[in-house]
C-alpha cells in the first residue's frame, strides 16, 4: 500500500504486530488509517513509536497477549469495540516456527504450541472480528460501499509446498489457507471479504533470533 494510492479510514485490528504485523501496521498508517488495535505476545513499544513517528495523531491501542487464548481474543475485541466502536480491517499475522524435527521426533506439546498460535490463533481472530462487525451492524465505509469489513489471514508458501522437518508448521499454514476459503464463502453474503496471503521468508526480529539460535546450537 503506497502512500497516495489509497486513503484508508476505519479501524485496523492486527495480530503479530511486533513482526510482520509491524510492517503491516505502518503500511496502514502511511495509507491514511489513523485508528489501530495491535496485539502480540512481545512488547509493542517499537511498533507504536514507529506509527506515531509517521502520524503523531494516530490512535493506537496496544495490548500484549496470547492469540491462542480465546478469552484473550474475546477480551481484546471487546476493548476495541469500547474504544473505537467498529472494526473494519483485520490482519492475522501472529505465528511461530516449529522445532526443525521430523514428525516422529516432535513432541506432542510442540505440535500443540505451533497449531495453537498459527492455526487456532488465526481462527480465533478471524472468527471474533466478523462477529463484532455483524453485531455492531456497522455501516460500510464511504470508500467501500456495500462492504462491512475485510479480513486477511497470513499463511505461508510452505502451506502450499511443504518443507522438511517442519510438519507442524506446514500443517498449520495449510490449515489457514483452507480455513480462509471456507470463511470467505460463509461471509460473502455479509459483505465481509476474507482473503489469505502466502509470503515466503520475511526477515523479522523473530526470524533473526531463530537463525542466531540455530547457528549457536549447530
Amino acid at each position: 500500500m503506497a502512500s497516495g494510492t489509497f486513503h484508508l479510514s476505519g479501524v485496523a485490528f492486527i495480530t503479530g504486530a511486533a513482526g510482520i504485523g509491524a510492517a503491516t501496521a505502518l503500511a496502514f498508517v502511511r495509507s491514511g488509517c489513523t485508528r489501530l488495535a495491535l496485539t502480540d505476545i512481545q512488547p509493542l513499544t517499537f511498533t507504536k513509536d514507529a506509527i506515531l513517528s509517521i502520524n503523531p495523531f494516530a490512535e493506537v491501542l496496544t495490548v500484549q497477549g496470547d492469540v491462542s487464548s480465546a478469552s484473550f481474543i474475546n477480551s481484546f475485541v471487546s476493548e476495541i469495540k469500547a474504544r473505537f466502536s467498529r472494526i473494519d480491517y483485520v490482519v492475522t499475522c501472529a505465528g511461530v516456527l516449529s522445532l526443525l524435527l521430523r514428525s516422529h521426533e516432535t513432541p506432542i506439546e510442540e505440535f500443540d504450541r505451533v497449531a495453537g498460535v498459527n492455526w487456532k490463533g488465526s481462527w480465533l481472530a478471524s472468527r471474533a472480528a466478523p462477529k463484532c462487525m455483524l453485531e455492531l451492524g456497522q455501516e460500510p465505509l464511504d470508500a467501500h460501499p456495500g462492504q462491512k469489513g475485510a479480513v486477511v489471514n497470513v499463511a505461508s508458501r510452505v502451506g502450499q509446498v511443504a518443507m522438511p522437518t517442519a510438519s507442524p508448521y506446514c500443517a498449520s499454514k495449510a490449515a489457514i489457507i483452507n480455513m480462509t476459503r471456507a470463511d470467505a464463502i460463509d461471509h460473502v453474503q455479509d459483505g465481509i471479504r476474507i482473503n489469505c496471503v502466502c509470503p515466503g521468508i520475511i526477515r523479522t526480529q523473530f526470524m533473526t533470533a531463530t537463525s542466531e539460535l540455530e547457528e549457536n546450537t549447530n
